[in-house]
């Protein structure tokens, strides 16, 4: 496992609607197999032109490999391997992203508030755990969850396809989307911690209890973005 690096009120980056990405996306891997299709079809002996059986073997050859693609770069994985994606949830609440770290002590020190605020919102909010360390192993994350007695669903997002969607830097952070799934914060739960060694008797500010009533309310976030302090999320593009 990687070391874990402390990072504390890094520069947010541009915020930007995350359907935007994922259609991006999803063109991109259609239109390569289209490609990859056409110049098969050139490659082929004009009197193979006339046998549209072979062709239309060797189109569907090519075109069933594009909604696997996009499904692999378009979601996470559950912790069984399946493709899961906590956006297409049809139940209309507001879907709120809990990244965590096994080897980050703040991400465990949270455990209890996570499950707090996950239990006073669940009639309002989809919540979703998510493991964006590439080396962690199912097994290895199953045992975490039943060691800090979580009840909730999580995630492995090797690929940081939800890390990137959600604006996160660090566990443990937390990014809220609304109903039009449209990301609305993303940022630290609270500021019970000054740093990595430091905490408050008690938080403040509510950062994440005060984004969840807005995106259930319809209503902006007085701050979209508020960087948190815990453990760096490594390998981010």
């Amino acid at each position: 496992m990687q070391t874990s690096q402390v990072l504390t009120n890094r520069p947010g980056k541009a915020r930007v609607d995350c359907s935007s990405i994922v259609a991006r996306r999803r063109w991109t891997l259609i239109l390569n197999p289209l490609r990859i299709l056409v110049s098969l079809f050139e490659r082929l002996d004009p009197m193979q032109w006339g046998n549209l059986r072979s062709r239309i073997i060797l189109a569907a050859a090519v075109l069933s490999m594009i909604p696997v693609a996009v499904l692999a770069q378009e979601t996470a994985l559950d912790l069984d391997g399946h493709a899961a994606n906590p956006m297409a949830s049809a139940d209309g609440k507001v879907v709120v992203l809990v990244f965590l770290r096994r080897d980050c002590p703040v991400s465990s020190r949270y455990a209890p508030v996570i499950q707090q605020i996950s239990k006073e919102f669940a009639a309002a909010a989809d919540f979703w755990l998510v493991d964006p360390d590439k080396t962690d192993t199912p097994p290895a994350i199953r045992s975490y969850l039943s060691d800090y007695n979580y009840h909730l669903p999580a995630l492995r997002d090797p690929s940081h396809v939800l890390v990137k969607m959600s604006h996160v830097q660090i566990t443990p952070e937390v990014a809220v989307f609304g109903h039009n799934r449209q990301l609305v914060y993303d940022g630290r739960i609270d500021d019970w911690y000054v740093d990595l060694t430091r905490s408050r008797v008690a938080p403040t500010t509510h950062e994440l209890e005060d984004a969840i009533r807005a995106a259930v309310a319809g209503k902006p976030v007085s701050r979209s973005e508020v960087r948190g302090v815990g453990c760096y999320i490594s390998d981010l593009d």
